[in-house]
């Protein structure tokens, strides 16, 4: 029986997260969730199960808010800037299934550049 694409999706995700446990030792995990109108990021402590810091395209004013490669910047330099704020620098990144490329690539590069490392 072939599966869904929604399925599929998920379970190329949970591969990915089952590498990174493996590349973890105890750092937390920087999640992208891709939509078709806005992107989203957290940082996840997984040992204890709690959201660290998170941030959004909806919470940008003008051309930030949305679902394009400026909009994936914007989010990214906020989650990195709210991150080491909590005093978290090193992290694993989870793309979340998704193809490195476009929005996810614009979001981890500003990440990198705010000061986060992965």
């Amino acid at each position: 029986m072939a599966l869904s694409p929604r399925e599929t999706a998920l379970r190329r995700a949970q591969r990915n997260r089952t590498r990174l446990k493996k590349l973890a030792n105890g750092r937390p995990r920087l999640s992208v969730f891709r939509s078709g109108k806005n992107i989203y990021a957290q940082v996840i402590d997984d040992a204890q199960g709690v959201t660290l810091v998170a941030a959004s395209s909806l919470e940008g004013e003008g051309k930030t808010k949305g679902s394009d490669k400026a909009a994936a910047a914007t989010v990214g330099k906020l989650v990195a800037e709210r991150a080491i704020e909590k005093g978290v620098k090193d992290v694993v990144f989870d793309r979340g299934g998704y193809i490195y490329h476009g929005r996810v690539k614009a979001l981890a590069d500003a990440a990198r550049e705010a000061g986060l490392n992965f």
